[in-house]
């Protein structure tokens, strides 16, 4: 059965009104492929849009907290915090980024978590374009999530990474 279809097949969002408040973590992982200059230029500062990975990472926990404004059937959440990581590859010329959302009720952030994700790669690539328009974002995935009433997950390939 779709949960977000009503009796008659249309949209509609799902009643967790009954669910728990559980602790829920949800943790996405995403990369965006960049020029070696542009990496480097965003390690040296000389962005002309400023510091890039700090903005990323406002851009990033904003989207956290807006998702229910992008994701038509999702909830608007209480976010008890939201982490974002970027680790620069230089072998391959890429920022990889991580967030981690956390909230305490009764329905996940790993909406949230994506979305932060996708943000703060679409924040990069925003600050960057004039330099170079060929960025590749790419691989934006949950790798876990935490609590509610199906328990936890974690993708396999990821769990012996980082």
């Amino acid at each position: 059965m779709l949960t977000h279809l009503d009796e008659k097949g249309r949209p509609k969002m799902v009643d967790v009104g009954g669910k728990q408040d559980t602790e829920r973590i949800a943790v996405a992982r995403g990369s965006i492929q960049l020029s070696p200059v542009v990496l480097e230029r965003i390690q040296k500062g000389t962005i002309k849009k400023g510091d890039v990975l700090s903005v990323a990472q406002v851009a990033g926990i904003m989207g956290a907290k807006r998702t229910s404004e992008n994701i038509p059937m999702c909830h608007p959440l209480f976010i008890t915090g939201v982490e974002m990581d970027f680790e620069i590859d230089e072998e391959r010329s890429m920022i990889h980024i991580e967030a981690t959302v956390k909230t305490i009720g009764k329905t996940g952030v790993e909406m949230e978590a994506l979305n932060a994700v996708s943000i703060a790669a679409l924040t990069i690539y925003d600050m960057c374009k004039a330099v170079d328009k060929s960025m590749i974002i790419t691989d934006i995935r949950l790798v876990k999530k935490t609590g509610g009433k199906s328990g936890t997950y974690i993708r396999e390939e990821e769990m012996h990474e980082r």
